[in-house]
């Protein structure tokens, strides 16, 4: 992990770098993505209905911009190749909104707002370049730790448009940009020894003996180390993917992709559960074998040009 480099992404050196990371998106498929931005200007109370939730999470986002996004490709092997911090000019601390907490936090952490807003990429011009490179490569994974708002952002910024209005109608949205959602969050509520989840991504690494590259609170070394402890995770735990996709940490429903994938033949096909009970632990040893685990055989797609909405 010593030798990923986190690479500093600014208007300057966009399209150089855009295009390595289309070079190596080839070959590393799955994005650990981290955000950072204003902070939020509503508190959601912690026992908070799921509706309270998600209203206060698109009020939060949808009046606010992001400052930062983190990126790091990796492979299913766990192989990490890079990671790339894209700071964004979009946010002007003197007259948008923020929570002033957050930002001293920010700040702190080291990020340099005045140069942000100086040097950093017009989301605009992000969108249009990015989405033209996630539209030829199939069969992406995206992996956060306590993802909800990371994918709430990164969803505002492609679709270019306000969230939705109601969590389902997000998890739709969704499901056309990312082909494969993986929540660490939700996957430790169900591994022995990983106090259920109720853990924030520092305490995990530590548990798993995954050292961090960089400053925490930044994006490109949260998303480094979010790779890392996937990576970790999957290794010690023996995570089959296929029982943890599409499920975030804190929402019920499930993100189910509608991009075509690969076809694998029928009698090939594995089986999904439905979402496992949330107040029972498992030890991720192999497939699940909760009693209360239904299973349903996976559709089987067509391959097709993987094109997203167009979006100017």
């Amino acid at each position: 992990m010593n030798s990923v480099k986190i690479r500093q992404v600014w208007g300057c050196n966009l399209d150089q770098e855009l295009l390595l990371f289309d070079q190596t998106l080839r070959r590393h498929n799955l994005l650990s993505v981290d955000t950072e931005f204003p902070g939020f200007l509503r508190n959601t109370p912690r026992d908070a209905p799921e509706t309270l939730r998600y209203s206060d999470l698109k009020f939060n986002i949808d009046n606010t911009k992001l400052i930062q996004l983190g990126i790091t490709l990796s492979d299913d092997y766990g192989n990490i190749s890079s990671t790339w911090e894209f700071n964004f000019c979009d946010f002007d601390i003197d007259n948008d909104a923020c929570n002033e907490t957050s930002i001293d936090f920010l700040k702190k952490s080291g990020l340099d707002f005045e140069r942000i807003r100086k040097d950093g990429i017009f989301m605009s011009v992000f969108r249009r370049k990015f989405l033209e490179i996630l539209s030829v490569h199939a069969n992406l994974k995206w992996v956060t730790f306590h993802g909800l708002y990371d994918l709430a952002y990164v969803l505002k910024l492609l679709s270019n448009n306000s969230l939705p209005l109601t969590v389902f109608d997000f998890v739709k949205e969704a499901a056309v940009y990312f082909t494969a959602v993986f929540d660490i969050k939700f996957i430790a509520r169900f591994c022995k020894g990983l106090m259920g989840g109720e853990l924030g991504l520092n305490r995990l690494a530590c548990i798993l003996t995954v050292d961090r590259c960089g400053e925490a609170h930044n994006a490109g070394s949260d998303s480094l180390l979010t790779a890392c402890v996937f990576a970790k995770l999957k290794n010690v735990y023996r995570i089959e993917e296929i029982n943890f996709d599409g499920f975030l940490y804190s929402v019920s429903p499930k993100i189910q992709s509608m991009r075509p994938k690969i076809v694998v033949p029928h009698y090939c096909q594995p089986l999904i559960p439905c979402r496992p009970p949330f107040p029972k632990m498992m030890v991720c040893y192999g497939r699940p074998t909760h009693p209360q685990y239904h299973f349903q055989v996976r559709p089987t797609y067509v391959m097709q040009s993987t094109m997203f909405p167009c979006v100017l």
